[in-house]
């Protein structure tokens, strides 16, 4: 699929958002005052701005509140109303913490739960999608949580905890690829099944049209193997590889915000591939099998 850098920024923003509230919820860092409101301002930065980021995604931005009535069926209808509730729970919490000096636990436990159901939400809007088979998987929602729940130890200052989740999310996004580029594949979808000549050799004479189309610019995006198998080094390297390494220096507040920039590079390549490589099942029918070129 051709990437949207709205989405991209929303999905990756977000999520460290989210997962940094998270740990403010659970009392880490166990702070307040001056310093706790840099934190929650942090928290809220991304959190927000990833949300706002994602209506520039949409036709008509000023129709988002309607999303809001859908949340029976609706993933996307979900997501925003936990959003909603996580960032006014995590309000609560956090005006308590700075200006009164009070923990309410409980408040701050609900929105830590709040926050990080957003971030499955989030990634459920894309695995519900049968069309997309590298995104119909189990690992699609558990590669965001782990990296929405890295990246918030990460920007909490959990150092001993983000050395072991950064390993755990470097882990899955791996696996998560490899199953990926076997998805569609496995998934048994093929220009048979889809006219439901199921059993006979099919090949299309010839493609739909000669020109280009809606569905052709933005779900026949493609990416060369070679670059895709740089960038997902890179992307292992920034988002877990180095922040490790500075973790594991002796503390410094400029090694922390290099490991702070390096993860989120790394959160950025990630999330460009995971658009860029996501294949379409209609392709099949433009003699696209995969949405990576040989």
């Amino acid at each position: 699929m051709k990437p949207a850098a709205s989405v991209i920024i929303f999905t990756s923003l977000s999520g460290l958002g989210f997962g940094l509230l998270a740990f403010l919820g659970l009392g880490m860092p166990m702070v307040d005052g001056l310093v706790a409101f840099v934190f929650y301002a942090i928290a809220y930065a991304l959190s927000v701005g990833g949300l706002l980021a994602s209506t520039f995604h949409l036709g008509h931005p000023a129709r988002a509140i309607k999303a809001f009535s859908q949340w029976r069926t609706s993933w996307l209808s979900r997501e925003g109303w936990l959003a909603v509730l996580a960032l006014l729970v995590m309000a609560i919490y956090a005006i308590g913490v700075i200006f009164l000096g009070v923990r309410l636990s409980i408040v701050g436990i609900i929105g830590a739960g709040l926050s990080l159901a957003t971030v499955f939400s989030t990634a459920m809007i894309y695995t519900q999608l049968r069309s997309i088979p590298r995104w119909n998987t189990v690992w699609t929602p558990l590669m965001f949580m782990s990296y929405s729940i890295a990246g918030g130890a990460l920007l909490a200052g959990q150092t001993d905890l983000a050395l072991g989740l950064l390993s755990i999310m470097a882990a899955i996004q791996i696996v998560t690829w490899i199953a990926g580029d076997k998805a569609m594949a496995s998934s048994g979808t093929t220009i048979a099944t889809a006219t439901g000549l199921k059993g006979k050799s099919i090949r299309a004479f010839e493609p739909p049209h000669t020109g280009t189309n809606y569905l052709l610019q933005e779900f026949g995006y493609q990416v060369a193997r070679k670059h895709v198998a740089k960038l997902r080094i890179i992307s292992i390297i920034c988002s877990a590889g180095t922040p490790i390494l500075f973790l594991s220096l002796p503390f410094n507040h400029w090694l922390a915000l290099a490991a702070v920039v390096s993860h989120l590079i790394g959160v950025l390549t990630s999330r460009w591939l995971f658009f860029a490589q996501a294949e379409h099942t209609s392709m099949l029918y433009y003699g696209r099998h995969t949405a990576a070129a040989k």
